[in-house]
């Protein structure tokens, strides 16, 4: 209220100075459009004037008049002058132009001049509106994709993202148009806390900005009076998503006017469910308050037939449904597994029964999750929407799975623990249980849900941090899933877990290694031993003959082959970061104990940074030198490092290094986490060598700007690293150079 009420004193102050300034001047009329228009100015925000006249020929001298004081207070000013015909003309030609004048606020002169301006815009927008709102849609359209979606981002631009305080400016125009309804109540309050929010934004920087980067968010969230920049985000995360719910629903009016059909189509689409005009509604003898599951037998026949629910039936739904029984009877179940099953056009049918709070009241520990932002930019959604992702993409692997029922509720629960402090997959494993029990569940399908939902991250944290030739490795997941069932529910739904967090949380080289581990455990399930590493082929032997160092690139594969000596594995993975490919799995083999020495085999998966792959050639080249000790890896990829800091403001949580004795036989397991920079495996590889230990095999993932990669290491003889001084020194050095 104390910024709302500021917003109303800076325009009525305002106001008064311009009157003063214009004073009572014939045929003239100052009228305020934008942010002064509506009376909203912030302290960055913009004076948009505009001075009418009635063919003054002083005008020029009136306007500096008014314009010189106005710049010289330091106000950013954007104005124009325009006889009555001047404003007709540009508003039926610029659409910003008539945007602006639709909502014109007079504030100084004739007043007549300024209603005659407006009425006579209104009714050509009005007139005309079959043409223009196309045009405002595009434009929108433009707007969105430049700024992305506003609920969804870690540093949103409140005015221009999609469900920002430009969308609500498109509802009140097309309002004006007569062609849908003005703001409800629950978009302008959502407006206002978005205005407020930019006011705050402005208030604490001093800067006109409107995008919420992340080193302001605190100070903005302390001007508000709220927690810290968490409660800030998930506060407006739930504006934006009231105002993207309604100016979606505006632009179906829209298009709807503008491509008129002809008498509406109604046809059933299940038990009290009809399709009216392209939306979904009750049929006229739906009985609401007395059928509990209608409202989830509606929301399946919307999202199967690709349609949304008519706000009226859902706000309908709201006001007459009576508690759902507990447990849910197996009509109910069947419909929810039947909505998440339609996929992608589940998503807006589950967003419009969550605005009007129809989730939580079906599953009450929604509540938990919903609009809870995920302050990392490997998630695209917030916690509640990543979930309904999930859902949506796992639809297409039910054919892949004994019991899809099964694999969308779990996709749906997956994360529902991160609502509550703790490890998100235990504490969620134990809701997944009392969930499961609620939708009616029978007890060895609850038990399934709630292992699924408690190892749904075993499979690609193992697949990509473990050595899946080591048989421990293979023989500890399938002791962990210990179930057919459960493992392919898995695999599908680390699919589609990876592809709903967002692009740098999965990707071929991550699907392939998390198939072929499902591959492996299968077959220890069914009862095959667990496989052996793989000897060297044919074509890999064939390249130890070149001797000195070979390079055989195939795809992401890299194959180097060299004279074994300490440190082999780390020299070579310097090498390629030189040639900026980012190395994401490592494996060395030794074979051969003749009289020019064992031969090593180093197979890498590596992608480039950017652009198109390495050249075998001068690979091997510098390879070579390195070997030949011609060539400073350390210095170039210092240089390298310079520009990779992370940006001020971002918080970067400290490295954590940890040494692991329970996942191989043969090695101790070193496990980094540590921000991402060019060369971090060969600055790791570099210090385990210095302290006499061989990398046997590696694993890297990042996850958007953090690494965590994963070391099978020996000593000197080939066992695991058992000194406890050893182990000390060894993480203390790494940390050092992982800082």
């Amino acid at each position: 209220m104390r910024l709302r009420a500021e917003r109303a004193r800076r325009a009525g102050e305002l106001d008064r100075r311009l009157a003063r300034l214009v004073g009572a001047e014939p045929d003239v009329a100052l009228v305020a459009v934008g942010s002064h228009g509506r009376e909203e100015l912030t302290p960055g925000g913009d004076v948009d004037l505009v001075l009418l006249h009635r063919g003054r020929p002083d005008i020029a001298a009136l306007a500096e008049r008014v314009w010189y004081p106005i710049w010289d207070s330091g106000l950013r000013l954007d104005h124009s002058v325009r006889t009555p015909a001047q404003a007709r003309e540009v508003a039926r030609e610029d659409l910003k132009a008539v945007l602006g004048l639709i909502s014109a606020r007079h504030v100084a002169g004739d007043p007549d001049l300024t209603r005659e301006v407006r009425e006579t815009v209104l009714a050509g927008w009005r007139s005309d509106a079959r043409r223009r709102l196309p045009e405002l849609r595009e434009m929108t359209r433009a707007r969105w994709s430049d700024s992305g979606e506003l609920a969804f981002l870690l540093e949103p631009d409140l005015k221009e993202s999609r469900g920002g305080l430009r969308d609500v400016h498109a509802i009140q125009a097309v309002a004006a148009a007569w062609v849908a309804p003005a703001p409800s109540a629950r978009v302008k309050d959502a407006y206002a806390l978005l205005l407020d929010v930019r006011h705050a934004l402005h208030e604490t920087t001093g800067r006109a900005a409107d995008r919420l980067v992340l080193q302001e968010q605190g100070a903005v969230a302390e001007a508000l009076g709220l927690l810290d920049a968490e409660a800030l985000l998930r506060t407006v995360v739930e504006a934006a998503r009231t105002v993207t719910f309604a100016v979606d629903h505006m632009w179906r009016s829209v298009d709807r006017f503008c491509s008129p059909s002809g008498r509406p189509v109604r046809r059933p689409l299940a038990d009290g469910v009809v399709e009216h005009d392209s939306e979904v509604v009750l049929a006229r003898g739906a009985d609401a308050g007395g059928d509990p599951t209608l409202v989830l037998r509606a929301a399946a026949a919307a999202a199967q037939a690709g349609l949304p629910l008519a706000i009226s039936t859902v706000e309908r739904l709201a006001r007459e449904t009576p508690p759902m029984p507990v447990p849910w009877p197996a009509e109910a179940r069947d419909a929810l597994v039947t909505l998440l099953g339609a996929g992608p056009p589940a998503i807006g049918v589950w967003e419009a029964l969550d605005q009007v709070g129809l989730i939580e009241r079906l599953m009450p520990d929604w509540e938990r999750v919903r609009n809870r932002p995920q302050r990392n930019p490997v998630h695209t959604f917030t916690v509640d929407r990543h979930l309904v992702e999930t859902a949506a993409r796992a639809a297409a692997h039910t054919r892949d799975v004994a019991r899809p029922d099964l694999l969308l509720v779990g996709a749906l629960l997956h994360d529902i623990g991160k609502g509550w402090p703790g490890d998100h997959a235990r504490t969620g494993a134990v809701m997944a249980r009392d969930l499961g029990e609620r939708l009616g569940f029978d007890t060895g399908d609850v038990r399934v849900l709630e292992a699924v939902v408690r190892h749904h991250l075993l499979l690609p944290e193992t697949a990509t941090r473990r050595d899946l030739d080591d048989p421990v490795t293979i023989e500890t997941v399938a002791e962990t899933v210990g179930d057919p069932v459960v493992l392919e529910t898995l695999a599908a739904l680390a699919v589609a877990d990876g592809q709903a967090t967002g692009p740098a949380a999965w990707s071929p080289w991550k699907a392939g290694l998390v198939a072929e581990l499902t591959r492996r455990v299968a077959a220890v399930l069914a009862g095959a031993p667990p496989p052996v590493a793989p000897e060297p082929t044919p074509e890999q032997l064939a390249l130890a003959r070149h001797g000195g160092g070979s390079v055989r690139v195939v795809g992401s594969r890299i194959t180097v082959v060299a004279p074994d000596r300490p440190g082999l594995l780390w020299q070579a993975a310097g090498v390629l970061a030189l040639h900026r490919l980012a190395v994401r799995g490592a494996r060395t083999v030794s074979w051969g104990r003749g009289a020019e020495g064992p031969t090593a085999l180093l197979e890498f998966l590596a992608v480039p940074e950017y652009g198109s792959g390495p050249d075998p050639a001068a690979l091997e080249v510098d390879l070579r030198r390195v070997l030949a000790g011609r060539l400073d890896v350390e210095k170039r990829l210092e240089r390298r490092a310079r520009s990779y800091r992370p940006r001020k403001g971002v918080p970067v949580p400290p490295p954590r290094v940890t040494m692991i004795d329970d996942a191989s036989a043969t090695a101790t397991v070193v496990e980094v986490r540590a921000h991402d920079r060019p060369g971090l495996l060969w600055r790791v590889g570099h210090v385990l060598g210095t302290f006499g230990l061989q990398v046997r095999a590696a694993r890297v993932e990042t996850l958007g700007a953090e690494a965590v990669d994963v070391f099978y290491v020996v000593d000197a003889e080939g066992r695991p690293v058992t000194d406890e001084d050893l182990r000390a020194s060894v993480r203390a050095g790494v940390l050092d150079v992982v800082r």
